[in-house]
């Protein structure tokens, strides 16, 4: 519980701030790593040692609901997640905790809003109304439109509000503590910034007249009535305009906020928080962290949590970029969490959040061909070095079975699914429409097993669903296909006509991938001139004269289409 410090703390040794090796030879995989740190650090420590002991190792994050939560914020959920995982798996009672922040104040017009909204301005958003039926509040809309998605991505968290937490009294200890040492967390921000409002005390109130919790001003303490006096300045803020009420209330249970970065050092010695990384941007010199930290050890006396210590901030974690832009819940920039799933599986986005290091930047891009592509190939060979079918040198293996396991949603399987390459997957759905034929064409190009189980070719043709939706709506035009009925009577020299009518003959007696890829080269080079080879085989099997690799393409649609096409030449 918070307490108001009347000692004076000796001196202590610099304490630097835990560094998980994230080099590939480390034989733990990171989320093991930081589980490991967490443990060894509250072993150390009396206080976080009396807290796990209590509570277990309570791994907390928090999002402001203030729009279309994009998948940015996601990297840290999941992120937080697979540490409690880890730690679960590890002996340690582990649990993530995620808070809506729906008791901040709504400060900017989001793109999509209904006319309006203005005047809601400066408002809580858990007090605002939604923009949908079906939702208690406009906090409610959003928040729940991501973490209505968890299960699909296997995050296992507690959900919160952080408002229904002011209103249950959570915080009162610490809102106690930081209005009786309102003068020494001042003294923080000025030797931070050099700067401060001297006449602002480090709390929000809720307007008893407009609602309103970002335009007043809190500028008197009474401990002993335990009320703040406050105004609502027209003037406050530069985004809302106050009522100009004044009055005074209690600021416990719900009566308002403590400013974000004095609440989130508040969160952690509330709630007990062992664990919360964070973004980058807030561990620059000077930033929320910074601040949150030196609040928590000066006037709470409370251990900050994993990665940072009372004298060193530590790390966060990189961004995740869309296209290389940063993406923006209020800005409306990027992919939303909730819709993240029509460019890939949750499996497929929660093994590229898993298998990245925290420190690592993400920069994926839906439209970018190679981002799909290698995504699917990665997670294939990771599956395959985790059953065996492939080799992989010294911790390698470990990390790729490490990996599969945090990334996989619900229990692993049995044994490895049929694995479609994605974009051999594209071919085929783009062009047999026919679940049966589909699977049919795929037994037969040895991509399935001839006795596959129901499981097997459920899965299968997931993929191919997942894969003709990108095409459709992602893929650049090299991806896009759809086969020719009749070859075109235009564009292909009568020579290649007949270079590509004589390959027809061969491609009957071809029986593998290989072969077929003999076969073309082989043709290629007889007709001398390979660019011109190439580009009249795309011109007769789809009308253009580019596509995709062509031994795999001819595997993927089915010989028989293929030859009867070559042959109409």
């Amino acid at each position: 519980m918070a307490a108001k410090q009347t000692k004076k703390k000796q001196p202590a040794k610099k304490q630097e701030a835990p560094k998980h090796d994230e080099s590939p030879e480390h034989s733990l995989f990171w989320a093991d790593q930081i589980a490991e740190k967490v443990r060894e650090r509250c072993e150390k420590e009396p206080k976080l040692n009396a807290i796990v002991k209590k509570k277990g190792y309570l791994v907390y994050d928090e999002k402001t609901p203030s729009g279309v939560i994009h998948v940015g914020s996601g990297r840290g959920w999941i992120i937080h997640d697979v540490i409690a995982k880890a730690m679960r798996d590890a002996g340690m009672k582990g649990r993530f905790v995620l808070s809506s922040d729906d008791i901040d104040p709504f400060d900017r017009m989001n793109k999509g809003l209904p006319a309006g909204y203005e005047k809601y301005l400066g408002m809580p958003f858990r007090n605002i109304p939604s923009p949908a039926e079906g939702y208690k509040s406009f906090a409610d809309y959003y928040f729940r439109q991501a973490a209505g998605k968890f299960k699909e991505f296997g995050i296992e968290a507690k959900i919160e509000s952080t408002g229904e937490q002011y209103d249950k009294g959570v915080f009162n200890a610490a809102i106690k503590t930081v209005l009786d040492n309102a003068n020494r967390i001042h003294e923080i921000y000025m030797k931070a910034y050099g700067k401060a409002d001297s006449g602002k005390l480090p709390f929000n109130p809720i307007c008893e007249k407009c609602g309103k919790i970002g335009t007043t001003r809190a500028y008197a303490w009474d401990p002993e009535r335990q009320i703040v006096k406050y105004r609502c300045e027209p003037n406050f803020v530069e985004w809302a305009k106050g009522c100009g009420h004044e009055g005074e209330k209690s600021p416990y249970n719900g009566g308002g906020k403590l400013p974000w970065k004095v609440e989130w050092a508040a969160k952690w010695v509330s709630k007990g928080v062992v664990c919360e990384l964070a973004g980058k941007d807030h561990f620059t010199k000077g930033g929320s962290r910074t601040i949150a930290m030196a609040i928590s050890d000066k006037i709470f006396d409370f251990p900050p949590p994993y990665p940072s210590t009372r004298d060193s901030i530590g790390e966060g974690y990189e961004f995740f970029n869309i296209g290389g832009k940063k993406m923006s819940t209020s800005q409306g920039r990027g992919i939303s969490f909730a819709e993240s799933t029509k460019f890939a599986p949750a499996k497929m986005i929660r093994y590229m959040l898993v298998c990245t290091r925290p420190r690592a930047a993400i920069d994926f891009d839906p439209y970018r061909d190679n981002d799909v592509i290698l995504l699917y190939d990665r997670y294939d060979r990771t599956e395959r070095i985790y059953f065996g079918k492939e080799k992989a040198e010294g911790h390698e293996v470990e990390n790729m079975k490490r990996i599969y396991e945090l990334s996989h949603i619900g229990k692993l399987p049995s044994h490895m699914p049929p694995q479609i390459p994605f974009t051999y997957a594209a071919s085929t759905a783009q062009t047999e429409k026919d679940n049966k034929k589909r699977i049919e064409m795929l037994k037969a190009s040895g991509h399935m097993d001839k006795n596959a189980t129901k499981e097997d070719i459920a899965y299968v043709l997931d993929r191919l669903r997942l894969a003709d939706d990108w095409a459709k709506n992602f893929a650049s035009y090299q991806y896009r296909i759809s086969l020719l009925d009749e070859p075109p009577k235009d564009g292909i020299s009568p020579k290649m006509r007949s270079v590509l009518k004589s390959i027809a003959y061969e491609l009957m007696e071809n029986k593998t991938e290989e072969e077929v890829s003999e076969t073309i080269w082989a043709a290629a080079k007889a007709s001398g001139d390979a660019k011109v080879f190439f580009r009249s085989a795309y011109l007769a099997l789809i009308g253009k004269e580019q596509g995709p690799k062509l031994a795999p393409f001819i595997m993927s649609i089915g010989k028989a289409r293929v030859i009867r096409l070559l042959e109409r030449l």
